[in-house]
């Protein structure tokens, strides 16, 4: 063994010291999934104090990990630290919801308007859309928000970008937000589940800038219309 190998060896030693963190990391990792989940599912939603204490019994984990976990929630925007008083879901502000529709007309759009150069393929957006009928056929208007954002990220993969596709992924958390601060899924969602079709159907024509045009006129009336709504509940910035 040369003297440069052993030096090498002897570096990765030291990385045994940290062994212990494996498991915890990736404890505090699955716990931050559960409990993201739960936020974006609803069953938490914005504004609710998160109790260390029960999702410590609930999980079977320790005070740290759950803490831990909740470091991960805040560097992703999805809860805030609130000091003598815990953590609780983040309430996105009315100044938020314009940052994330001005990020989805420029990626959304953009994304129609190429796709007569790029060709992609669109089974994933058409997938979502069957989803977002089927949960509208049983009632499920929480289900068809959670299909309206699978919808948007399908359209978002248009661009075939990894890298837009990881800058995206926080506005997506966003708007799934944003969406249960908006009290009635059924009347927010309904008109634009009939709008995804039109987009989709534009599209699937080959016209990409009808459908981009429709997009950013559907974008707009949404975001008008969550502002709205924010102002009746007193949340404009």
């Amino acid at each position: 063994m040369t003297a440069s190998s052993g030096a090498a060896v002897g570096t990765y030693a030291t990385l045994a010291a940290h062994r212990d963190r494996l498991d915890r990391a990736s404890r505090s990792a699955q716990v931050a999934d559960i409990v993201r989940e739960g936020i974006l599912n609803g069953t938490f939603l914005p504004g609710t104090r998160l109790s260390e204490p029960d999702i410590c019994a609930a999980l079977g984990v320790s005070r740290n990990t759950v803490r831990e976990a909740f470091r991960t929630l805040i560097e992703e925007r999805l809860v805030v630290h609130e000091l003598n008083r815990g953590v609780f879901v983040r309430i996105p502000s009315a100044d938020d919801v314009a940052e994330v529709y001005k990020c989805r007309r420029i990626v959304e759009c953009a994304a129609l308007r190429d796709h007569a150069r790029t060709g992609a393929d669109l089974g994933t957006v058409g997938a979502a859309l069957e989803r977002a009928d089927h949960c509208a056929a049983q009632g499920d208007w929480t289900g068809v928000g959670t299909a309206d954002v699978d919808f948007h990220r399908a359209v978002t993969a248009l661009n075939d970008s990894r890298l837009l596709d990881a800058l995206m992924a926080s506005v997506w958390n966003e708007l799934r937000l944003i969406f249960h601060v908006v009290a009635d899924p059924h009347a927010f969602h309904r008109p634009y589940l009939r709008r995804n079709h039109d987009v989709y159907d534009a599209l699937a024509r080959g016209e990409a800038a009808a459908s981009a045009r429709m997009l950013a006129d559907y974008l707009r009336d949404a975001e008008a219309q969550i502002l709205a709504a924010y102002a009746e509940l007193g949340r404009v910035s």
